[in-house]
């Protein structure tokens, strides 16, 4: 099974932007280094927790400072903006690192109402449009747009012979039909603690469709793990982002990812804390061996081709840790 990381460039309450952007390259090259196969960069607006305004700058620099990891987003927020500028950026990165791009987009604000605004000021949001915009990415990265096309003679260079993968992100079924419809690889964001995935994956799996983009069907789920040599040090690394999900929940501004001395100095209501349980049914925390078989479990009930592992921990030396227990109890094939 293919394992991959999914990073948000979480800024660690004590520490500065300039630090979450370096060890996002740190973990990437740590990764490479494992055997992980992806790893992928998100995009989030208007919030002081998270830096990647910009995945695709952010996935420039990761891949120069890589050699063989596939760098993608996960994802480009596309109802944003043009499919045309789009497929550019992604064919100059295909350009510079042949072979090593992956192009995750979703439909989703991706940070606070105020920013979608200013992204899409003085434009419509192209939300209603997203399978077009798909379908217009496909045509880009291989130049066959169809004759009657608004812009069919035109090239989103620089022309390559390779093309990014192209890969739908989504919480809910309505992602995974549009996925299926327009014949792109799947991924269901399982760690935002949303049910559904089993069925979503299902209907893509049932009703994909043959494109220019893929042959097949192909499938990954997004999971949140936390890996310790004990499962009580696994569970205390997982409560900054239990805190940092709750806040979130209810639209709170974060300046910071929360530290665990934080989280011990939260004054939790008991309502508070039942929705922390019950989002952590959604995570998988614990030993290296209690880890993989709760991946391996969760992939098999999602029909899932792939996981990709977010690990939000505060200690940036204990995420590496999760990340190099997880490796070694799969087996992956260090270089």
């Amino acid at each position: 099974m293919k394992l991959s990381v999914l990073e948000h460039g979480h800024i660690s309450e004590g520490r500065q932007v300039q630090d979450a952007l370096h060890e996002a390259v740190t973990l990437a090259r740590h990764a490479e280094q494992l055997g992980f196969s992806r790893f992928w960069m998100s995009e989030h607006h208007g919030g002081g927790a998270l830096s990647f305004s910009s995945p695709e700058i952010m996935i420039a620099h990761v891949a120069a400072h890589t050699d063989r990891i596939r760098v993608g987003s996960g994802g480009v927020m596309l109802p944003h903006y043009s499919a045309y500028k789009v497929a550019e950026n992604f064919r100059l990165l295909e350009a510079l690192h042949p072979g090593r791009i992956d192009l995750g987009i979703g439909r989703a604000p991706g940070g606070m109402p105020i920013a979608s605004r200013a992204l899409n000021e003085g434009k419509s949001s192209n939300v209603q449009f997203f399978p077009q915009q798909i379908a217009d990415l496909g045509g880009y990265f291989h130049e066959q747009l169809p004759e009657d096309h608004r812009f069919a003679s035109l090239v989103a260079g620089p022309s390559v012979p390779t093309v990014p993968e192209v890969w739908l992100l989504g919480s809910s079924s309505e992602g995974a039909r549009i996925a299926a419809a327009q014949g792109t690889a799947y991924a269901f964001a399982q760690f935002f603690g949303t049910p559904g995935g089993e069925e979503a994956i299902k209907h893509y799996r049932r009703h994909f469709k043959p494109s220019i983009l893929n042959d097949k069907p192909h499938s990954m789920i997004a999971v949140s793990a936390f890996c310790a040599d004990t499962e009580e040090e696994a569970a205390e690394l997982a409560r900054s982002n239990e805190l940092f999900f709750l806040r979130l929940g209810r639209g709170l501004e974060q300046g910071s990812f929360p530290s665990l001395e934080t989280v011990h100095n939260y004054p939790y209501t008991a309502m508070e804390m039942e929705q922390i349980r019950q989002r952590r049914s959604f995570s998988i925390i614990g030993t290296p061996d209690q880890v993989k078989d709760k991946i391996i479990t969760m992939a098999e009930r999602h029909e899932a081709d792939e996981v990709i592992i977010a690990s939000a921990i505060h200690s940036f030396e204990a995420r590496l840790r999760s990340f190099s227990l997880i490796a070694e109890a799969f087996g992956l094939q260090q270089v």
